[in-house]
């Protein structure tokens, strides 16, 4: 039996669309900070994101290194912003899409909270994850929630498994890992020893090398179904 259930967030319980391309999301948050006095063409502030953006990564001594959002608004506006963090949340509301759970994951995460402790893994910034988890309820089934910009690296490392494991105080062969990325999710999690459930959604690596999970699902109410097979 588990103790626990770990899931990722982003394609596996919300079903989220985002861009970091698309030139109007760049005019809305540069019509943003100008009300802070900072004068910046959108155009000039796409290039200094990504630029800064790049070089984060690139002076980052991980092999999976995280960006860090705050800082790179921070930067750009310099003392003139007094919250970067809210140039941040502008700027993904601008790039946001989509926002919604997947079909049936609060009836499911309902069912089985009774039954067992549930963690969460999500690869993005603390700046937008907590509060989009907030926007669609998942803030109450967590115990914990583990967000790769608060570490500067991110899944598959090894470590962002293993820490949400110790603050869980519980052993990997206590706990199952949900997933929807082959490579960040299931690949991680087998190296972290946790049996693994992967949701093959419309999000994430279907493959990676001969990574394999040990249960399949192709709807979220498929997931009591896995965990009765895999703790028989």
């Amino acid at each position: 039996m588990f103790k626990a259930l770990i899931f990722d967030i982003n394609g596996t319980l919300s079903d989220i669309c985002t861009s970091e391309s698309d030139d109007n999301i760049y005019r809305t948050t540069a019509n943003f900070m100008d009300y802070y006095g900072v004068k910046i063409a959108p155009e000039k502030l796409k290039e200094e994101y990504f630029t800064r953006l790049y070089r984060q990564k690139d002076e980052s001594s991980e092999e999976f290194p995280e960006f860090d959002v705050v800082k790179i608004f921070a930067g750009i506006g310099g003392d003139l912003i007094p919250d970067a963090a809210a140039c941040a949340r502008v700027f993904r509301a601008a790039g946001r899409y989509k926002l919604q759970l997947y079909d049936g994951v609060g009836e499911v995460l309902d069912s089985l909270r009774p039954r067992y402790r549930m963690g969460a893994v999500t690869d993005g910034q603390s700046a937008w994850a907590r509060a989009e988890m907030a926007s669609v309820g998942l803030d109450k089934y967590f115990e914990t929630v583990t967000v790769s910009g608060d570490l500067g690296f991110r899944k598959p490392d090894l470590r962002i498994f293993q820490l949400t494991l110790q603050k869980m105080a519980l052993d990997a062969g206590e706990v199952l890992f949900i997933g929807n990325d082959m490579y960040r999710d299931i690949s991680g999690a087998c190296q972290a020893g946790m049996k693994t459930v992967f949701f093959r959604s419309n999000q994430g690596d279907q493959e990676y090398r001969d990574t394999r999970a040990d249960y399949v699902i192709y709807n979220f109410r498929e997931l009591p179904e896995a965990l009765a097979f895999l703790e028989r």
